[in-house]
């Protein structure tokens, strides 16, 4: 299928399509007049790099694990390095959660202090 097959089959604009392919996400043959060709396994894999990034994970990250996918889902298998990848991104996340609650709490300690001092 031609890039503006795939991109209707799976709402992703041929520009991220372009992108994904450019971060050896996707890798389509080339027909003689050079267009872009996508074999059928196309929609699967395009659909287990959006629902990865809704996970979080750069392309890079994705380009790590999209071998051990399979299934729209998609699911994992437990490749070599795998697990300790998904974990470090894990704990990458809860350093930055627990930052940004430090920092709330700090805001508000500063806007509770403000307002007491403000006239009345």
């Amino acid at each position: 299928m031609l890039i503006g097959e795939l991109s209707r089959r799976t709402s992703v604009n041929a520009h991220q399509l372009r992108y994904y392919e450019s971060q050896g996400l996707l890798e389509p043959g080339r027909g003689a007049n050079g267009y872009r060709e996508y074999g059928g396994d196309a929609v699967t894999t395009v659909t287990q790099i959006r629902k990865l990034l809704d996970a979080g994970l750069s392309t890079e990250e994705i380009a790590i694990l999209l071998p051990c996918a399979s299934g729209d889902a998609p699911d994992l298998e437990p490749c070599p390095g795998l697990l300790d990848m998904l974990r470090a991104r894990l704990r990458g996340l809860d350093d930055h959660i627990d930052m940004l609650v430090r920092t709330r709490r700090t805001l508000c300690d500063y806007i509770e202090v403000t307002e007491r001092r403000e006239p009345a």
